[in-house]
């Protein structure tokens, strides 16, 4: 009997233990780190789009992994695709030299972020429906509002037609919240 509460004993302290230290910042920050921080503040705040959110897309499309390539061709942090980081470059006047480093993370973020802005203008600041264009194309967003398919909105975001759009969206708006919580006064 001494031993059963020796060891209820022993697994009600490492429990407290692992409570204890889930809690702490440093370890939510092991779980969630940020890489090219100043690369992100940077973006961030020349395109006035919030860091947290340019976080959670690099986190949902790379990892974090400056060297992801998608099978259709998206490069870098945030999956830029080449067609649009040709366009975006045309669009926000940068040096066409730009097109050539897409997989330097300062670039790709720069594009990827100023995609984000873009699409912030088109879609009038709705988080919701920017974070659905970057997934599913701004066409197919535009239309899903034209046609009342979605109203752009979090609560009926089960509207969204595409299953993977859906997701997306709600996985980036859970990192987004996450990585504020996180990482809060740190940008």
């Amino acid at each position: 009997m001494k031993w059963m509460t020796r060891k209820k004993w022993a697994l009600f302290a490492t429990l407290l233990v692992i409570f204890i230290l889930l809690d702490m910042p440093w370890t939510w920050k092991l779980m969630y780190p940020v890489y090219y921080k100043e690369e992100i503040r940077k973006s961030a705040s020349q395109y006035n789009v919030d860091p947290y959110l340019i976080m959670a897309v690099i986190q949902i499309e790379s990892k974090f992994d400056k060297k992801r390539i998608s099978k259709k061709g998206a490069v870098g942090l945030m999956q830029v695709m080449p067609s649009t980081a040709d366009w975006a470059i045309k669009q926000a006047k940068l040096s066409p030299m730009a097109s050539e480093y897409l997989d330097e993370p300062e670039v790709n973020i720069m594009l990827g972020t100023w995609y984000i802005s873009f699409l912030y203008e088109m879609f009038e600041r709705n988080p919701y429906a920017v974070l659905a264009a970057y997934n599913a194309g701004p066409g197919n967003v535009k239309r899903w509002l034209e046609q009342g398919k979605w109203d752009g909105r979090l609560e009926t975001v089960s509207n969204i037609p595409f299953g993977e759009t859906r997701h997306y969206v709600q996985r980036a708006i859970y990192y987004k919240q996450r990585y504020a919580k996180i990482y809060d006064g740190e940008f």
